[in-house]
């Protein structure tokens, strides 16, 4: 989300003259668009700005703003500890910018912009116009949700991103067409829990995921639709439905559990018991065998024990994953579970985060080797290491290579695998590969 937000913030400056540069040296305006999730994401802010401060007192003395998360959560300790920042604001008012900007050329002053408007921002983006997004992946990015209501005892998003926002279907649409028109084969709706959109339909009316998926489908040139990040208890009839008969939605699932113990889950305040997750599971692979999953997961909670880690180790087993996110528990100030009592020591954390990854990568090296000799459909994004080797993603988010024509970048080639290294796949083009969508320019 912080990819799709830093684009919008090119958007919104495009017209006030500001355009990238590839270095801070270079730089009139700095932005560190940040992350709070964890202690160490918000650490390493602090350690940017601190490189970044000479660079004020020199020839250029650009402006320096902190956005995201931890300006949300940590706005006045970022005066506090680096009062050179010029600008402090959270991931919903980032549509000011143009107007903070005024105001620190007026000679008023630091901005500090951490409320939650009335007003949703996507009211008050510009249109992308496809000469401002034409540079960018052939893989897209697409905001359709915001903030969560969940309240997970270890988790800051409802205090940084605010309650559960979903926009219209008719406006996720309107971005999706100009994305493609611009070039995108693929598109991935985002949210911090984007299965319980509930967005405005055509009538007023709210409408679901899958319904917004099927709409987003009859795009033309739109070859595939992915979703992250979702919440088990948000899986409903009409997804499962969805990811079983909607070719373009990917056969590649995020979908967080966090812990394998109904203990754990319970304190975590996730809603779901670990046997509610492999239900889910059942259902969406009785659909679409294909399926594969990604999940995330934490070690070491407050309270965890011996036996509810092993029973975390136990659902891996049972499920099988793709490919995993892993963490050490971080506690977050202002949350529930950083009060917790029995916090869980650092050296047993270490311990149990090697098993779960150890565990993890055998079951990743499990899939990816199972893919060996068989022929995938590939979307191909740009130029590869090597003279004559292009890069993509397979449908289960996997990096390939292989050498093949240039002009295939852009389009949804098959592919067969015939290699797996430690960070992507090897391929070549299959027997008569064709290719199978590729963008389209839609009229204006």
């Amino acid at each position: 989300m912080n990819v799709y937000d830093a684009a919008r913030m090119a958007d919104i400056l495009a017209p006030l003259g500001y355009a990238a540069v590839d270095g801070p040296e270079a730089a009139d305006l700095i932005i560190l668009n940040t992350c709070h999730i964890r202690e160490k994401a918000a650490e390493k802010v602090y350690s940017d700005l601190g490189r970044l401060q000479p660079l004020k007192s020199g020839a250029r003395a650009p402006l320096i703003a902190v956005a995201g998360c931890v300006a949300q959560a940590e706005g006045e300790e970022v005066r506090r500890r680096a009062p050179y920042v010029d600008m402090v604001f959270g991931p919903q008012t980032y549509h000011r910018l143009p107007e903070m900007i005024a105001h620190i050329a007026r000679g008023t002053g630091a901005v500090l912009d951490t409320e939650f408007p009335a007003e949703p921002k996507f009211d008050y983006l510009p249109k992308p116009l496809p000469t401002d997004i034409g540079e960018r992946a052939v893989a897209a990015f697409l905001t359709v949700q915001e903030g969560c209501d969940k309240f997970c005892t270890f988790c800051v998003v409802p205090y940084t991103r605010g309650p559960e926002y979903s926009r219209s279907v008719a406006a996720v649409e309107a971005e999706a067409r100009a994305l493609v028109e611009a070039g995108a084969a693929e598109i991935t709706l985002l949210g911090q829990n984007v299965n319980a959109y509930h967005g405005a339909g055509d009538g007023g009316a709210a409408k679901g995921l899958a319904a917004l998926i099927r709409r987003l489908a009859r795009i033309a040139g739109l070859a595939r639709i992915r979703y992250t990040t979702s919440h088990p208890r948000d899986v409903d009839d009409a997804l499962i439905a969805c990811h079983a008969d909607e070719e373009k939605l990917m056969p590649f699932l995020h979908l967080p559990v966090q812990s394998g113990s109904d203990r754990m889950l319970a304190a975590m305040n996730r809603g779901h018991r670990a046997d509610d997750y492999r239900r889910i599971v059942d259902r969406l692979r009785a659909g679409r065998p294909d399926l594969a999953l990604s999940s995330d997961f934490i070690v070491g909670f407050p309270g965890e024990s011996d036996a509810d880690f092993e029973a975390t180790l136990a659902l891996v087993r049972d499920i099988g994953f793709a490919s995993a996110f892993s963490f050490k528990y971080s506690a977050r100030p202002g949350t529930p579970a950083a009060a917790l009592e029995d916090q869980v020591a650092d050296a047993v954390k270490d311990e149990r985060l090697q098993r779960l990854q150890a565990l993890l990568r055998v079951q990743q090296d499990a899939f990816n080797r199972s893919l060996i000799g068989q022929v995938v459909p590939v979307l191909f994004e740009r130029r590869g290491r090597h003279d004559g080797q292009i890069a993509g993603r397979t449908p289960y988010l996997q990096a390939l290579h292989a050498h093949a024509p240039e002009n295939w970048l852009g389009s949804v080639r098959d592919v067969r695998v015939v290699a797996v290294g430690p960070n992507s796949l090897a391929g070549a083009p299959a027997a008569g590969s064709d290719a199978i969508s590729s963008p389209e320019r839609i009229p204006a």
